[in-house]
């Protein structure tokens, strides 16, 4: 017979009173510690989100200013987006050859530049 995972008693004390007592504590772990706070940037940062403009479907990951460890050339502005700068990673969705080659074909932009890039068309 499989055994189970789950604790057969609350860690401290016996019965379901004990373990309403336990706020702000994990139950059910030994040296019941505090609950770190969540940091939403943080969750959010290496999810990439999809946007639709004129010129196509994009994907568009966040970089944190303590994840970003390259210079790199935005090409929004020309300039160059040093280490420690927050910025954008932005790659095609819909590539004429596939999702891998979108994805190789990858820009960083300085995220000011991308939320204010233009679309020519004639």
């Amino acid at each position: 017979m499989p055994r189970s995972n789950r604790p057969r008693r609350p860690a401290s004390g016996k019965g379901p009173a004990a373990k309403g007592s336990l706020a702000g504590k994990v139950a059910g772990k030994r040296g019941n510690g505090d609950v770190p706070e969540l940091d939403l940037e943080r969750a959010r940062a290496g999810i990439a989100r999809r946007e639709s403009a004129p010129d196509g479907e994009w994907m568009v990951r966040t970089m944190t200013a303590r994840n970003a460890e390259k210079t790199y050339i935005c090409p929004g502005c020309s300039t160059a987006v040093v280490p420690g700068v927050a910025h954008l990673v932005v790659w095609k969705d819909d590539h004429l050859f596939g999702a891998a080659a979108g994805l190789a074909e990858r820009r960083h932009w300085h995220t000011n530049c991308w939320l204010s890039r233009t679309y020519r068309y004639r």
